[in-house]
């Protein structure tokens, strides 16, 4: 019985003191859909309601994004740099997890 316990004991020490390790590549590809397909939604979300100005607090990404607009192509165009800014800052993210993890290791 004590056998058992003592394995057991082992068994959570291994559990616990693991590390998950990410695959930055797909944690930044993941984050780069789901902000690509965000801004894609809350774009043709506003342009579906509609409205006298359509979207302007949204339009100001047009600030940083060339070539957005709040419109149905322009959600197209949000859906690329929604993508592009979350693949590298999810792939920057799993990267620098990874470091931190090691580093405690």
């Amino acid at each position: 019985m004590k056998g058992r316990k003592e394995e057991d004991r082992a068994t959570e020490q291994k559990l616990f003191s693991g590390v998950l390790w990410l695959n930055a590549k797909v944690f930044g590809l993941t984050l780069g859909i789901v902000c690509g397909l965000a801004l894609f939604l809350a774009t043709n979300w506003l342009v579906l309601k509609g409205g006298k100005p359509v979207g302007p607090h949204l339009a100001l990404l047009s600030q940083y994004f060339i070539g957005y607009r709040v419109s149905f192509l322009g959600s197209f165009v949000g859906f690329l740099y929604g993508f592009a800014l979350g693949t590298m800052g999810g792939s920057f993210v799993g990267w620098f997890y990874n470091k931190i993890a090691a580093l405690r290791r």
